[in-house]
């Protein structure tokens, strides 16, 4: 009952910047529609974590499906829902009424909440996003974006298809970007200059373009769609490809 009260008012809020901090009463079972689902490995643990964020049209199969392979591969999967806390359900034509910064602020108060758990290792939490959620990665991954009080940036982070702006700051976590090259939603040259723009600062910037990929390619219709006026749609070579890349870089960045 406590869950379900907390459930109800955190969805009653109007659209604001920052969301409650996330406690046990607000993040639940995978598929649990919480505003936060927490996939956990078998074992004592402690185990390394990664953050998921979604893209602009909010938590579905396929976010949960990334964090159920996260889990399989051995790390507590924290998927957060940026969107229905705060009474949005899809940005995908308006991606600034949530914007990607508010999303990384979600990110590291859910890093925060896992920081606590004691099956977690508190020094290994990485995070990942696709779309709407890679741009927030983009954000979280520069030191001057780390929000007071956080001490300790995220040790891993994955973009998938992410927008690429400018770098405001240096590089604080090791990052891979992962692209299609017919991506016309967020083009892939954008990130080859924010690759070669940002101040590395001691970290590595991974960035891996697919030839011929559009966006979504790792799990989009498999016959190409039009969507919000942009080509989206399955690649099955770069998809598999993508998730082994990102398998590899998390566990030379995140395993113990």
């Amino acid at each position: 009952m406590r869950f379900l009260c907390s459930l109800l008012l955190l969805c009653s809020c109007v659209t604001s910047e920052t969301l409650p901090a996330f406690t046990a009463a607000t993040v639940g079972a995978p598929s649990s529609g919480a505003p936060a689902e927490l996939s956990v490995p078998e074992g004592p643990g402690p185990f390394p974590a990664v953050v998921v964020l979604h893209g602009c049209d909010g938590v579905g199969p396929h976010y949960r499906n990334w964090a159920r392979q996260l889990r399989d591969w051995g790390y507590v999967a924290m998927l957060v829902d940026s969107f229905r806390p705060r009474g949005v359900y899809n940005v995908c034509d308006q991606v600034m009424e949530v914007p990607p910064l508010w999303q990384a602020q979600d990110a590291f108060a859910a890093a925060d909440y896992l920081r606590g758990l004691p099956n977690v290792r508190a020094d290994r939490i990485g995070v990942i996003g696709f779309s709407h959620g890679a741009s927030a990665v983009m954000r979280t991954v520069l030191a001057g974006a780390v929000p007071q009080g956080h001490a300790t940036p995220f040790a891993a982070a994955v973009a998938f298809y992410p927008g690429c702006g400018r770098p405001a700051s240096p590089l604080a976590t090791d990052t891979l970007i992962l692209i299609g090259d017919a991506d016309d939603w967020t083009p892939a040259p954008q990130c080859v200059t924010w690759r070669d723009q940002v101040q590395r600062a001691g970290h590595s910037v991974q960035l891996k373009i697919y030839p011929g990929a559009l966006h979504n390619f790792d799990g989009g219709p498999a016959l190409p769609q039009v969507y919000v006026g942009h080509r989206v749609g399955r690649d099955a070579a770069a998809a598999s490809d993508a998730i082994a890349t990102t398998q590899a870089f998390f566990a030379q960045h995140l395993a113990p």
